[in-house]
């Protein structure tokens, strides 16, 4: 948990420096945004774990962020708002966020509600590597797949889109080997004939971005005589 990175959306510099210096004493990392197109722009650089987002903001708001966040995401999300009333605690954790907390606030419960947050992301399995979420984890490899975006240590990747589409199926069954026929297929959508060197050459270019040594790759291994798997870290 302490190295969760958290995202601070707030277009009050002061506000927003001084919650990431109370995060950065507890251990996290923490990315900041001046307002919800900015905070779209850093969820789909990758490798956030939970919002702390303001309401009232300029281009667009907290609530609406939110509601885009929620379209594919299930990070957890605190809404941080001057307003106290109940029907605007209502509306906020109506519109997908999961706490909801006033300003002023007590430094010290905004801590404690970010790390309840991040137990409950990580002890359902969120962080890891589920086919079925948008994002998927695997030692320093992040992919988000409603960005089509790759990371390798918060670095981003770019890929072609049949090495997107490679990286993609083989870190969604992290540990399984695939042929090449069946990556051909499943990449490509037709019939595989004769497809080992084109899926080789995309393997190739593939290690040359993700790996440090692709001569001794880390991530994406051959299994001789069988085809390629991307390691279950």
């Amino acid at each position: 948990m302490e190295n969760a990175k958290i995202l601070v959306v707030d277009d009050d510099r002061e506000i927003a420096t001084a919650i990431e210096k109370l995060l950065i004493i507890e251990g996290f990392g923490v990315v900041k945004a001046g307002n919800g197109l900015e905070a779209l722009d850093e969820l789909c650089s990758g490798g956030i774990h939970l919002i702390i987002l303001d309401v009232m903001m300029p281009k667009l708001d907290g609530l609406s962020t939110t509601l885009k966040i929620r379209e594919d995401k299930n990070i957890p999300i605190i809404i941080l708002s001057a307003k106290s009333e109940d029907s605007d605690k209502i509306l906020g954790l109506s519109m997908g966020a999961d706490d909801y907390v006033t300003k002023p606030f007590n430094p010290q419960e905004l801590v404690a509600r970010v790390k309840s947050q991040l137990r409950r992301y990580m002890r359902l399995g969120y962080m890891g590597s589920s086919p079925h979420s948008s994002q998927i984890s695997l030692g320093g490899l992040f992919l988000d797949k409603a960005c089509k975006l790759l990371s390798v240590d918060g670095e981003a990747v770019k890929l072609t889109a049949k090495e997107y589409g490679i990286i993609e199926l083989l870190m969604e069954n992290a540990g399984i080997v695939f042929s090449a026929e069946k990556i051909y297929e499943a990449v490509w959508q037709e019939a595989a004939y004769s497809v080992e060197n084109t899926v080789m050459v995309h393997i190739r270019r593939i290690r040359e971005k993700i790996e440090i040594n692709p001569k001794e790759p880390k991530y994406l291994k051959v299994v001789w005589g069988i085809g390629y798997k991307i390691e279950k870290l």
